[in-house]
């Protein structure tokens, strides 16, 4: 396990020395979103029933910061070795392919709710939130970042510059966070819109995580456990068959 931990601190080092850009811009910018879209939309949309908008609005930000940062740390770190050519000294060193998925996917995961938990903190000064089960809170924070941090390590394993990995984050990312619900309820979308939001499985980490502030959610948090699960089992045994294949990085 000594390998596993000096990976882990490497990490951890690599996204805390630089965490102006990576731990408090990120929750600028939910802060933004969230004065933004409250001051815009509390007085002409009604989510829940007795639930502000605001207070709507913030569990879906805190779940897209994680998400997005949990990604951003693995793919980036990788991407990042793989132009540099120090990816070798890892590739080399006596570490299993599952104690280097395992150090990369705690870091990613460290990082989203690091920020995701200043991003709660922050809103908390300017409304209130209510909570009703911190098991589903943290549940679907630990399986949210979990499977972005390996969807980065896949995205950082099938790209060779940074316009690919860009690509995999605005093409793929960024769409199906913004397409999950975090500003509204798939229920006030049209029919056709609310299939296609039940295909993307974004919608059900955002909605699960929701669920566990307001006691209420449009589907069973159940059934969001169960999707989330299932795709984390599925991304994750297809980026450790890469690593272990060694595709793309040890050619």
């Amino acid at each position: 396990m000594t390998g596993f931990y000096t990976l882990f601190y490497k990490e951890l080092l690599r996204f805390w020395k630089v965490s102006l850009q990576t731990i408090l811009a990120p929750i600028l910018s939910s802060l933004l979103y969230l004065l933004i879209f409250s001051h815009v939309l509390s007085n002409r949309v009604q989510v829940y029933e007795g639930i502000s908008y605001a207070s709507f609005l913030i569990p879906g930000l805190i779940m897209m910061t994680v998400l997005q940062n949990a990604f951003a740390n693995s793919s980036s770190s990788l991407i990042q070795s793989k132009i540099t050519g120090n990816l070798v000294f890892i590739l080399l060193s006596p570490l299993s392919y599952l104690e280097i998925f395992l150090a990369y996917i705690c870091a990613s995961m460290l990082r989203g709710l690091i920020v995701g938990s200043g991003v709660y903190v922050v809103a908390l000064l300017f409304y209130p939130l209510p909570l009703q089960s911190l098991f589903w809170i943290v549940l679907f924070a630990l399986l949210g970042s979990a499977l972005l941090g390996v969807l980065g390590i896949m995205a950082g394993i099938m790209s060779d510059k940074f316009d690919q990995l860009a690509a995999f984050q605005n093409f793929i990312v960024l769409p199906l966070t913004f397409l999950s619900g975090v500003f509204y309820s798939i229920y006030s979308l049209p029919p056709i819109w609310q299939f296609l939001s039940h295909l993307n499985p974004f919608f059900y980490m955002i909605d699960g995580f929701r669920y566990g502030f307001f006691g209420t959610s449009d589907i069973s948090p159940y059934i969001s456990m169960g999707v989330v699960a299932c795709c984390l089992v599925i991304i994750s045994g297809w980026t450790l068959w890469l690593l272990k294949s060694g595709y793309k990085i040890r050619s």
